[in-house]
This record gives structure tokens, C-alpha cells and sequence, in this order.
């Protein structure tokens, strides 16, 4: 199999079959890494085949000098999940202002709200608590969609250790988020 990098100039070149290639090898974590930012999994593949489209056309501006190809790939899809998600806030901005939103939303609507942005700064906090390996190796697994062995190589370390401290991490982190349940 042959890598990104060796794909993209082929690409760069207008070759479709190195796209396809490519495509199959990135297009998952691609995916997935949109569907954390949009929480929705039509409109993360949306981005993808936007952010794929997007390789295809600046094939020949990638630079290795600037990070892997698989780094770029992702970088260009999360800004656009980015952008999509800064389109829809302003999109219910513009709506509450002109007063077209329902100011009657139901309680549990806002409630659930509420609670995920307890949830979020929960989940941020408890990140904290944890050892910088740990929390590396967590944030490259389950925030950027990186596999145990992406996460291996990105940290040159063997897989079992990453295996390791993403265990002890989610120990520690299922722990922290306990407690702090607790308190309510």
C-alpha cells in the first residue's frame, strides 16, 4: 500500500486512481473527526466529500514541510466543519434578532442544552486531571479519530503503551467525571 505522501503527487498529477487511493485511506477518519465537530453524521460527510474535493483541486499546493498528508486532509475538513458550524450559529443568531426563532422552546429542549454544556466543561475539566501522556494519547484517539496505531506512531511509542495510558486515562477520567456527578 502506498502512503499519502507518495499518493498526493501522484494526485497532484491528476491521477484518479492515487485519489481513489488516497480517499480509501483517509476518508474515515476524515469522517469521523467532522462528525465530532458536527455532531451529525449526514453533514460530516458532506464536509468530507467538500474537504476531499478540496484535496483533489490544491493536490499541488500540499507541502510536506507543513505536516503529513493525512494532518493537511484533516486540517482542511475541520476548518470546514468549523465554518459550517460558525454558518448555522450565525444562521440562529440572525433568526433570534429578526425574532423568527420559537421563543417558546420547550423546557426539556433548553434543560438538555443546559446539561451538555455541564457535560462539556465537565469532560474538559476532568481532561485536565490527567497525566499529559494520558491525556495525549486520549485526545489523539477520541477528539482527532486518530486508531491505536495512528496514536502509536504519532507518539513514537509501541501500541501496547498507548494501549496503557489510554486505559489508566479513561480509568481515571470515568472516576473524575463520577465525582463530580456526585456533587450535584
Amino acid at each position: 500500500m502506498e502512503t499519502p505522501e507518495s499518493l498526493i503527487e501522484q494526485v497532484a498529477k491528476g491521477d484518479k486512481d492515487a485519489f481513489a487511493d488516497l480517499y480509501d485511506q483517509l476518508a474515515g477518519a476524515v469522517t469521523g473527526m467532522a462528525a465530532r465537530v458536527l455532531r451529525n453524521q449526514a453533514h460530516a460527510e458532506e464536509v468530507m466529500q467538500e474537504a476531499f474535493l478540496e484535496v483533489w483541486r490544491k493536490a499541488g499546493t500540499y507541502s510536506p514541510d507543513r505536516g503529513s498528508v493525512r494532518t493537511w486532509a484533516l486540517t482542511i475538513a475541520h476548518r470546514r466543519a468549523v465554518d459550517r458550524v460558525r454558518s448555522a450559529n450565525s444562521a440562529t443568531e440572525r433568526e433570534v434578532r429578526d425574532g423568527l426563532a420559537n421563543p417558546h422552546r420547550d423546557f426539556d429542549e433548553v434543560s438538555d442544552a443546559v446539561l451538555a454544556g455541564f457535560e462539556r466543561a465537565e469532560v474538559r475539566t476532568a481532561l485536565q486531571s490527567l497525566t499529559a501522556p494520558q491525556r495525549q494519547a486520549i485526545v489523539l484517539a477520541y477528539f482527532e479519530g486518530h486508531t491505536y496505531a495512528e496514536v502509536a506512531v504519532l507518539l513514537e511509542l509501541p501500541v501496547g503503551t498507548v494501549k496503557s495510558r489510554m486505559r489508566e486515562g479513561l480509568f481515571r477520567l470515568r472516576t473524575s467525571l463520577e465525582v463530580s456527578g456526585d456533587d450535584e
